[in-house]
């Protein structure tokens, strides 16, 4: 296939959920994460990926429901829309529908009917206070019981959308010590009377996403909410994970692409000194950097997708998809860092058009897996005996 013809397509699929986002958020109140959630998710963005499920992969190799996905992620930040809600969306799409799909049951999938027109909304609970990155040292515990059901006990904490969501794809231990079958994974309604949701975490980074604690004292979930078999939580949290370091970040390539339009007007019509701003060689150097460190960060994005779609096995894609992940956030940081040096205290300063805030930039070095441990880890995978 024509490469040139398929980025017109992502590019097309981009521009069309940027104008259905602008539609769809007009009038949505402001600060309300639900009303939001959902006005976006009636626009069809939850639905992207089943929509393009379908095509013809003789006519377009490489091009389908994940790449459609990550460029109407692409578009809804091209709209301007909240970076905390296109997170939202990006890590339920990329970190929980698309990587399970092809892993619920029949009555899984029924379980989760209301989450592509946003009338249920979904959250991935791995993290605890006493462990983030390191799965086997949480203490979420599921007892089994003599029906096949399951009794949970313990907290899960810092997960992005639990003070609204309906249903958490929980993570917990089954098993003792530190077996890689130690963890399984459960589809939980979280609407049951035995779940504690804890005060909403006020963050200094990607605000307009909730993040909370989820309490679980006692709850049981059937047989049929275990996501495969009982010990697969490891392997499953590996699919998941590897997901989301691959095209989370899809979120970020539309207010890179903001701020980067911004600064170019921004240094065009800006006189000191008695001359273009734009004239300046620093100036200049500053924004081709900012240019190659959006184009770089949308072509590693993509090519993950265009893997993904093309069957590339996650398991072979681990470090490739580490890689893009500390690769698109350094470039996210180091892109903003730009827009505040040129754009001066306007990049602090509310509606000021040229607002650059660090802080959203700062958080992709950490979500996801912190970079330094990725770094470990990919260079573990080519061969040193390097350990976490």
């Amino acid at each position: 296939m024509d490469t040139l013809h398929r980025e017109e397509r992502l590019d097309a699929t981009a521009a069309h959920h940027r104008s259905l986002a602008t539609e769809h958020l007009t009038g949505a109140p402001e600060g309300d994460f639900r009303a939001r959630w959902q006005r976006l998710a009636s626009s069809g963005l939850l639905r992207t990926a089943r929509q393009w499920q379908h095509r013809d992969r003789e006519l377009d190799p490489g091009e389908g429901s994940v790449s459609h996905a990550v460029a109407a992620i692409e578009g809804i930040g091209l709209a301007g829309t909240e970076p905390g809600l296109c997170y939202a969306f990006a890590s339920q799409l990329f970190g929980i529908q698309l990587p399970l799909s092809h892993l619920l049951s029949e009555a899984q999938h029924t379980m989760l009917s209301g989450v592509e027109d946003g009338t249920a909304l979904l959250c991935h609970a791995s993290t605890e206070t006493g462990g983030g990155s390191d799965p086997l040292s949480g203490g979420v515990r599921a007892e089994r019981r003599p029906d096949g059901s399951y009794r949970l006990h313990g907290t899960k904490s810092f997960i992005t959308a639990a003070p609204v969501a309906d249903v958490g794809l929980v993570f917990a231990r089954t098993g003792e010590g530190r077996s890689p079958f130690a963890l399984s994974v459960f589809l939980v309604d979280l609407t049951d009377g035995t779940v504690t949701r804890g005060e909403r975490v006020t963050k200094t980074a990607l605000k307009d996403a909730p993040m909370g604690s989820l309490t679980f004292t006692g709850t049981v979930v059937p047989p049929g909410s275990l996501v495969g078999a009982e010990g697969a939580g490891l392997s499953v949290l590996g699919t998941t994970t590897t997901w989301e370091r691959a095209l989370l970040l899809a979120y970020a390539l539309g207010p890179m692409r903001l701020l980067l339009d911004r600064v170019v007007e921004w240094a065009g019509e800006r006189h000191h000194f008695g001359r273009p701003m734009g004239s300046s060689h620093q100036v200049a150097a500053r924004v081709s950097d900012m240019a190659l460190r959006l184009e770089r960060s949308r072509t590693m994005v993509r090519a993950m997708a265009a893997r993904l779609d093309a069957g590339v096995p996650v398991r072979r894609l681990s470090s490739a998809a580490a890689l893009t992940k500390i690769s698109v956030s350094e470039d996210y940081v180091a892109l903003t860092r730009h827009a505040t040096a040129l754009a001066g205290v306007r990049a602090f300063v509310e509606d000021s058009g040229l607002t650059a805030s660090l802080a959203d930039p700062m958080a992709a070095l950490t979500y996801a897996g912190p970079n330094d441990l990725l770094s470990v880890a990919v260079a573990r995978d080519l061969g040193l005996p390097v350990e976490n």
